[in-house]
């Protein structure tokens, strides 16, 4: 990168957690430092949910699930209103009229300590090993882009996001989080805006290319449990997982308690709903037209440039210039074939166009082939090297294609979406160790500053964890999937607890407790045992559905249970 970049980066981030240390400097009580003193209107509040949401993961990973995949994973967010209509009528008011500074302060007055416990307890292993998969995805990815070490930028991402954390508590989050969502969404429309511009077809002729590649399709109809994204499972199975986490997961509640009232909290909510579609819609669409663009310009052949560079300085490269030669004859036969296909597009030629289709369909499964083999000879040259590409396509495009300037702002774009996200979810693990846990059962009677400091312990505590713990994972197949995977582990058996909390008055303490941890046992077989199967029996079930089997196992077993009891 160059000069005005790296000044765009570091100057971006150091601002921004400059100002949130500033604006909050001075935290003195427990209800200022985990509640923001409710002093947050409800533009803040939806802006901090949204932010806590879009982590780096969402600016690595989405534009690359649409490179390859298309559009269809928004249909992961169409049940997204429907939670937070639902959250903002049932959740909110009872959170509000009992004053509680975490969600599970709910479950003690409802069930008993040991329930309230389970479930905080739950929460700290999904969000604690959440917080490290946050930290790691984006440091993995920019150190390789920028030729960082892994360790060293896990630490920076990690440190800075302490500092601000710890030392002003959930109303610097939510302050910081403002400017980290203009930084991130002005980034990524301008990215967006840069794409189109660098194309060398009309934007209309992009639209045609992409839909006759079946990238712009939206909606899939077909049900099918275990297609992770479709309607019916955007409408049902994930609205489960947004109950859960936006209703639940004190990473996300801790934001809206920090409201003036309650119609603030409710309205925060409600402008998340309406925004975050449009919001995917733009990033996914980037990732479409980043896409188009590598159909006319040669993309490399595998996105990861210093795996390819490692295999040019290796007694492979032979073997490689040779797929490279291959695979550059198979893009300029496909880009000839495009040129074909938009002249028949604009002719109006069905026929044509479905025969060329067919023979792109062809060339790109050429093209894939070609890429599997030089991934093998990556792995032959180093048996421990990461393969898996698609989280670099974006960032990899943004380096090789925009200029100066932008590709600093790029970077900050994802730093700072590692930063807001981490610093959530480190705010809650430090308020929901300090209150349900410290405050509870450790320590009853002690001063407010007391528990001002210990929050600011937990907080640096679960942030060196959340270090620790990104300097140890692993790449997943795609990272936006392994968030969501790992709350689907655990977010349907809490919600099953609220759940029956709200609505079955009759059911009590010892019959929910035993049908939760029953659900959270059941749910780990099913997931480890999917797509195997046991005792006879076979399974392969998305793992949105997860939540739903959670929720409806914790809800079903609880009434046998205390039916039993009685």
């Amino acid at each position: 990168m160059s000069g005005i970049d790296w000044f765009i980066l570091f100057g971006t981030l150091a601002s921004i957690a400059a100002y949130g240390i500033y604006k909050t400097q001075g935290q003195k009580n427990l209800e200022s430092y985990l509640r923001g003193g409710n002093s947050m209107n409800w533009w803040t509040i939806g802006l901090s949910i949204m932010a806590t949401q879009a982590s780096a993961i969402t600016f690595l990973s989405t534009p690359g699930q649409a490179y390859e995949n298309g559009m269809g994973f928004i249909q992961f967010y169409f049940g997204l209103p429907i939670a937070m209509i639902i959250i903002s009528v049932f959740f909110i008011p009872i959170y509000y009229k009992l004053k509680v500074y975490t969600a599970y302060e709910y479950l003690e007055n409802r069930f008993d300590l040991k329930t309230r416990t389970l479930a905080a307890m739950l929460f700290i292993v999904q969000r604690g090993l959440g917080a490290g998969i946050t930290i790691y995805a984006p440091a993995i990815i920019l150190s390789t882009l920028l030729g960082w070490s892994l360790t060293w930028t896990v630490v920076l991402i990690g440190a800075v996001v302490i500092i601000y954390t710890v030392t002003g508590g959930t109303a610097a989050v939510s302050i910081t989080q403002k400017q980290q969502m203009a930084v991130m969404m002005g980034g990524m429309i301008l990215a967006g805006i840069i794409v189109v511009q660098m194309l060398p077809i009309s934007f209309q002729e992009a639209l045609h290319v992409a839909g006759k590649m079946e990238k712009l399709n939206l909606v899939n109809f077909e049900f099918d449990p275990s297609d992770r994204y479709n309607v019916w499972s955007g409408v049902s199975a994930a609205v489960f997982l947004f109950l859960s986490y936006f209703g639940t997961d004190q990473s996300q509640v801790q934001r809206y308690l920090s409201g003036q009232s309650l119609t603030q909290s409710r309205m925060g909510l409600i402008m998340n709903g309406l925004l975050k579609i449009p919001m995917q819609f733009i990033i996914l669409f980037i990732g479409v037209m980043v896409f188009v663009f590598y159909q006319f310009y040669q993309p490399p052949v595998v996105f990861n440039s210093v795996q390819t560079d490692k295999l040019e300085q290796s007694d492979y490269a032979d073997e490689f210039q040779l797929l490279q030669d291959k695979y550059t004859a198979n893009f300029e036969t496909s880009k000839g074939q495009y040129m074909e296909l938009l002249s028949a597009v604009e002719n109006e030629d069905e026929s044509q166009i479905a025969s060329i289709q067919s023979g792109l369909k062809g060339l790109k499964s050429e093209q894939s082939e070609i890429r599997e083999e030089v991934k093998s000879l990556i792995i032959q040259n180093d048996p421990l090297a990461e393969t898996r590409d698609t989280d670099y396509v974006f960032m990899r495009f943004v380096m090789d294609h925009l200029p100066q300037g932008i590709i600093g702002l790029l970077f900050a774009v994802i730093f700072s979406a590692a930063m807001s996200s981490s610093a959530s979810e480190l705010n809650s693990l430090g308020s929901t160790s300090t209150i349900d846990l410290y405050k509870r059962s450790i320590k009853k009677e002690a001063s407010d500053q007391h528990y001002v400091y210990s929050s600011k312990f937990f907080t640096a505590f679960w942030g060196g964890g959340a270090i620790i713990f990104a300097l140890y994972a692993s790449l997943f197949e795609n990272l936006i999937q392994a968030v969501n995977l790992l709350g689907s582990l655990f977010y349907g058996t809490i919600l099953g607890i609220f759940l029956v909390g709200f609505l079955m008055k009759w059911i009590k303490g010892q019959a929910v407790f035993i049908a939760a941890i029953l659900s959270q046992l059941l749910i780990l077989l099913i997931h480890f045992r999917n797509g195997e199967g046991l005792f006879g029996l076979h399974w392969d079930i998305g793992f949105l559905w997860y939540n739903a089997i959670g929720c409806f196992t914790v809800m079903i077993l609880a009434s046998l249970i205390q039916l039993v009891k009685k």
